[in-house]
């Protein structure tokens, strides 16, 4: 059976797309970037540390696999995690206004005897924000809790110019990457049948 690690609700919610039957683990991994790791590569760690975690509390469960994901915002290689209040979230937005940036989000799956992984890169650029829009979209609280201290698909949509990459992949799970992840693991992802036949 499929178990997704992650405490994530948007990532729920885009792993059920794939009408694929699965339970939920909450994991607790530190996401800390070494010093002088590359942004991927952190990202890619933290995916796979989130999986293995996920593995441990199902390991007795026979077919076990766990899907584990991260994913961070990279502008001029400062990963900008989640924001620890709303003068953080703040201060990020300030950064993000008005350039492009990054979007690494990584897919782990693992099971007993066998892990892959798939990485997304998209480029997401914001318009100039004022103060104003800064601030009553911190008031909010929607930053909260969120890498970058937005939400593409809630009140920040209204921020971007221009989207490089994968939608669901900025949401936090892309879907493309973790379906041919899912597939090569023998976990079919197609379209659920529609109702009443046919």
């Amino acid at each position: 059976m499929l178990h997704l690690a992650s405490q994530s609700p948007r990532r729920r919610e885009l792993l059920a797309r794939f009408d694929v039957p699965f339970g939920v683990i909450d994991v607790d991994v530190p996401e800390v970037r070494a010093p002088g790791e590359p942004a991927e590569d952190y990202v890619r760690r933290v995916a796979r540390e989130k999986a293995g975690a996920g593995l441990l509390e199902v390991v007795a469960v026979p077919d076990a696999l766990v899907l584990g994901a991260d994913t961070e915002v990279v502008l001029d290689d400062e990963v900008f995690g989640k924001p620890r209040d709303g003068d953080d979230a703040a201060a990020m937005l300030r950064r993000l206004s008005g350039r492009t940036h990054d979007v690494v989000s990584a897919v782990a799956v693992v099971s007993a005897g066998r892990e892959a992984q798939a990485v997304s890169r998209s480029k997401v650029t914001f318009a100039t924000l004022s103060e104003e829009d800064i601030a009553g979209y911190v008031a909010s609280g929607e930053p909260m809790g969120r890498a970058g201290a937005y939400a593409i698909q809630g009140g920040a949509e209204r921020f971007v110019t221009r989207l490089d990459g994968s939608f669901s992949g900025v949401m936090g799970l892309p879907l493309h990457e973790t379906m041919l992840l899912l597939r090569g693991f023998g976990i079919a992802t197609g379209f659920p049948a529609p109702a009443g036949g046919k």
